[in-house]
């Protein structure tokens, strides 16, 4: 072939529009994937009901209706699985607080989510916890993150996003941005204010906080990542003084690299286990 039969400059670009439901299926596959943090699965029952949403035979306040009427029927039939049922009606909530353009960086709205979130599920939602608790991690050979004293965890949350007001994200580089939403999501998580749900909590806290300050972020990666997310999450929180091991954030701002500026860091779990307490 000839120069001339190699030469593409007279051929117009093709645009790439991406589709409703292209997205829609995006919102799905977060909030699903971010319920595998506490190894919860959705119904089949709920797939059906996400397919239609996302082809558009149905809207999202018929998919809740739908599973209300779903759950009423199971639990007079005493046939309730209560994993699958947290796991479709937070992850029904999910999609719709992201279908909805607000945010407030706020203790109020921290806790406005979580009781959005698990408003079906705990009787406590939204409400902070009373009591001090571990967590056996994996990672960590069954050891726990220090976590927030019960005592003080609006005031050290009410700290931490005070500091975060007076940070200007459009003087930033990206690198600056992602050192700073990094220790902003690992301070904020050790806190773990809430009984149960801190990690969803939180992670649609600090979307909905990215998108206020303008930046798109790939739904995708807490489809695949949720686990690794709150691995790094324990990861840059966890210190042992007597085996001298320090909190290490390397990890989380390989997340919001691969998050933000759309590296390919590869993000396994393996990796983040501290080989010292084995």
């Amino acid at each position: 072939m000839s120069e001339k039969d190699l030469d593409s400059s007279n051929v117009e670009y093709i645009e790439q529009i991406k589709s409703k439901s292209h997205f829609k299926q995006l919102e799905w596959d977060m909030a699903i994937g971010l319920q595998k943090v506490d190894n919860l699965k959705p119904s089949k029952y709920f797939e059906k009901l996400v397919k239609n949403n996302v082809e558009g035979n149905l809207t999202i306040e018929q998919v809740e209706k739908d599973l209300k009427e779903y759950y009423t029927l199971k639990e007079k039939q005493n046939d309730i699985n209560h994993n699958e049922m947290e796991c479709d009606l937070v992850s029904t909530r999910i999609v719709e607080l992201l279908q909805i353009d607000n945010f407030e960086l706020s203790v109020d709205y921290l806790k406005y989510i979580h009781k959005y979130l698990f408003q079906d599920i705990y009787e406590f939602a939204g409400e902070f916890r009373k009591i001090d608790f571990s967590k056996h991690e994996k990672i960590l050979n069954s050891d726990s993150v220090a976590y927030g004293d019960s005592k003080t965890l609006k005031e050290s949350l009410e700290y931490d996003i005070s500091l975060e007001k007076e940070k200007n994200y459009k003087e930033m580089s990206i690198v600056e941005v992602i050192n700073n939403i990094t220790n902003f999501s690992s301070s904020i998580w050790q806190v773990h204010p809430f009984r149960e749900g801190n990690t969803r909590t939180i992670v649609l806290f600090i979307k909905k906080y990215l998108i206020s300050l303008g930046y798109e972020v790939d739904n995708t990666l807490f489809k695949d990542k949720s686990i690794y997310f709150r691995n790094a999450l324990v990861k840059s929180n966890y210190f042992n003084n007597y085996l001298n091991i320090k909190e290490d954030n390397s990890y989380l701002i390989k997340f919001y690299e691969n998050l933000l500026l759309g590296k390919n860091n590869n993000l396994h779990s393996q990796e983040l286990i501290v080989k010292e307490l084995f």
